[in-house]
């Protein structure tokens, strides 16, 4: 009897492909964590990778695309954790705590995995770029909105959807600017210092929200 939720076995081809994304991913974030985004250029990434820039744009069209993929990593970890939250619960607040528990799970993370050092690698890459911080908060579908429409029985295109993205991203991102412009955790920031900046502001967006009614 097949395995039907067995991962499909790979052809070499494939899994070449595969091994080459990761490594020019890896080359990315090492690069930019030691000498910052702005100072990497694609072909240091490639030379580190040990590819030509040639094969660097056959999967990154550009330097800001495969920053994006590494939050797309992120990302497919959030959309897993969605998945779990109770379908009653206000979607926002089931957003916040996809969110929540992947930052949790990176503490624990096992080898290949999204760990704590990986995704705080990411979130300093990201904050240390404005170009970066608009791309990130530009709505584009990904799979935490699949998720999301999924839970709220309609399709990515939906407007319901863009805006529980819009005001989640939104709502990360003023958390990660606020930690960077914070003297006191700016340096050295930890997973628990993220979860409490996002906790914070989506406490702030509530109390500022609450009294909203309808249009008139």
């Amino acid at each position: 009897m097949d395995d039907v939720g067995a991962e499909p076995i790979l052809g070499l081809r494939e899994r070449k492909k595969r091994r080459t994304r990761a490594t020019l991913m890896d080359a990315a974030v090492d690069l930019c964590a030691r000498q910052g985004y702005d100072s990497t250029t694609v072909e240091q990434i490639a030379a580190i990778a040990d590819v030509s820039p040639r094969t660097f744009s056959r999967y990154f069209t550009t330097k800001d695309a495969i920053v994006l993929a590494l939050v797309d990593e992120i990302l497919e970890t959030v959309a897993r954790e969605l998945a779990r939250q109770p379908r009653d619960m206000c979607h926002l607040d089931a957003v916040r705590r996809a969110y929540l528990a992947m930052a949790e799970n990176s503490k624990r993370a096992a080898p290949g995995g999204l760990s704590s050092d990986r995704l705080l690698l990411i979130m300093r890459i990201l904050i240390s770029s404005g170009t970066l911080q608009h791309a990130a908060v530009e709505y584009r579908a990904h799979r935490v909105d699949a998720v999301l429409a999924e839970r709220m029985g309609t399709t990515v295109d939906d407007r319901r959807v863009k805006l529980v993205s819009a005001v989640s991203s939104a709502l990360l991102m003023t958390a990660m600017l606020e930690l960077a412009g914070n003297s006191a955790t700016a340096a050295e920031f930890d997973v628990d210092d993220a979860v409490a900046a996002f906790d914070a502001i989506y406490a702030d967006f509530m109390v500022e929200t609450a009294g909203l009614g309808q249009p008139v």
